[in-house]
């Protein structure tokens, strides 16, 4: 694994499950085409494979 990961919120949520919201949300996505750095362990991963299609995921 990849010591951190870019993730790029590419989708809009509006129209979104909620608890897919939340979990945006939670990544710390706020905006469309904001990218923030998270660290690569099981929790993150688990979040971003509920919202894979809302989020493009780069490792670094």
């Amino acid at each position: 694994m990849a010591e951190k990961l870019k993730v790029t919120l590419v989708k809009s949520t509006i129209g979104a499950v909620p608890k897919h919201k939340k979990t945006v949300e939670a990544l710390g996505l706020r905006k469309l085409n904001k990218t923030v750095e998270l660290p690569d362990n099981d929790a993150v991963r688990g979040m971003i494979w509920h919202v894979r299609h809302l989020v493009k995921v780069e490792e670094i």
